[in-house]
């Protein structure tokens, strides 16, 4: 009952000889507020124990320095605790609740209290077996098996080497109220236990989704140019493999697009790299939206882009081109700057059999220049 709760929010499931290095301070500050937390439910525990121990006081049962000795032992088990807390050495560790060490301290205490009166022997044995209940929530097996291996080395003289009973007094009616009340707080505490045990499985199962989400949300940034939202070099490329293996396979025809926007380095020299940026983020935007949903578009490098098209041969690529071409050219650049006019040129080419990518590209670079060099804002095919 008492030490039990000790354990509910600390059993650090660490190890508990590895330093802890280089945590920030709010890590720090939020971990000492939990140590906190955990010691003033000891406080809170030995005091309810404390008043079952004085109901048995008052029906005659054990003297008065038995509650006294008990509470005064364990507020005094919780202060050192609290001291080592509060001078942040339990952060030396990576079990910064000293798991062992509080299950060791409080099992020993309910075993001294339980040869100091016998008689309500049973009181502090469920607090040992609650302290356990505890302490399995997060203790680590190594750390179960040193408890209930030193706790076992303590029961063992008890029970063998000692002819006290250990009793459950019920012979008066007060003795039968403090009973009850042990037997309260014991299932109380239970009960709790089970419901901590439920909110640290749905904390895990959030904590779980979210770290997928997470991973998920990273997998896609690495994947994503940082400034137009389109595929990196490194991804558009993969996807060109891929769609260059599945048109061998398939014996479909696959074309590509080498695209770049005319007179780039004039628009960032002229209006500033910040309007080059945004000049870029709105064409891939149009781009993306005036594509099919099985094309694949990405950041080739600098104002060069990457456009791969499943299922097209030259002359639908061309003509697509051209399209995208015209949009680009009709939108209203003006809104970034007065008198701004953006255009596009690109080069064609479609797969050959047994072409590797290096080749392909290859060819649609080549018909890229060949659009500048006949003027830009055109297509040309390889």
């Amino acid at each position: 009952m008492s030490s039990a709760a000790s354990l509910l929010q600390g059993q650090g499931s660490h190890r508990t000889t590895a330093p802890v290095a280089g945590l920030p301070p709010e890590l720090l500050k939020r971990r000492a507020g939990q140590r906190r937390q955990m010691l003033a439910v000891q406080g809170v525990s030995y005091s309810l124990i404390t008043s079952v121990l004085l109901v048995y006081c008052y029906a005659g049962t054990v003297p008065m320095n038995i509650p006294s000795a008990y509470f005064l032992s364990g507020i005094g088990l919780v202060s050192v605790f609290v001291v080592l807390s509060e001078a942040h050495f339990n952060d030396r560790f990576e079990d910064h609740y000293l798991t062992i060490f509080q299950v060791a301290a409080h099992v020993a205490l309910q075993l001294c209290f339980l040869l100091a009166a016998p008689q309500i022997g049973f009181a502090f044995l469920s607090v040992v077996f609650l302290i356990f209940g505890f302490g399995a929530l997060r203790m680590t097996s190594r750390q179960a098996i040193i408890t209930w291996t030193l706790t076992m080395i303590g029961l063992a003289p008890i029970f063998l080497f000692s002819s006290t009973p250990i009793g459950l007094p019920i012979t008066t009616q007060t003795e039968r109220v403090a009973a009850m009340l042990s037997f309260v707080l014991t299932i109380g505490q239970c009960a709790f236990v089970g419901l901590y045990g439920s909110t640290m499985r749905k904390m895990l199962y959030d904590r779980s989704f979210e770290l997928k989400a997470a991973y998920k949300r990273i997998e896609e940034l690495a994947e994503l140019d940082e400034l137009t939202g389109s595929s990196n070099r490194r991804s558009i490329m993969r996807m060109l493999e891929e769609e260059i293996a599945r048109a061998s396979r398939s014996g479909s025809p696959c074309s590509i697009a080498l695209i770049d926007l005319d007179w780039f380095k004039r628009i960032n020299d002229a209006y500033g790299h910040p309007t080059g940026d945004e000049v870029l983020r709105t064409f891939s935007i149009t781009m993306f939206a005036n594509i099919r949903s099985i094309d694949r578009f990405g950041r080739y490098g600098g104002e060069e882009f990457l456009l791969v098209l499943p299922d097209m041969g030259v002359c639908q690529a061309t003509q697509a081109l051209d399209r995208l071409r015209a949009i680009v050219a009709d939108l209203d650049w003006s809104a970034f700057s007065p008198g701004m006019k953006v255009t596009m040129s690109a080069g064609v080419a479609t797969l050959h059999p047994n072409e590797t990518s290096d080749t392909f590209l290859a060819r649609a670079d080549s018909a890229l220049y060949a659009a500048k060099a006949q003027g830009r804002n055109r297509i040309t095919s390889a």
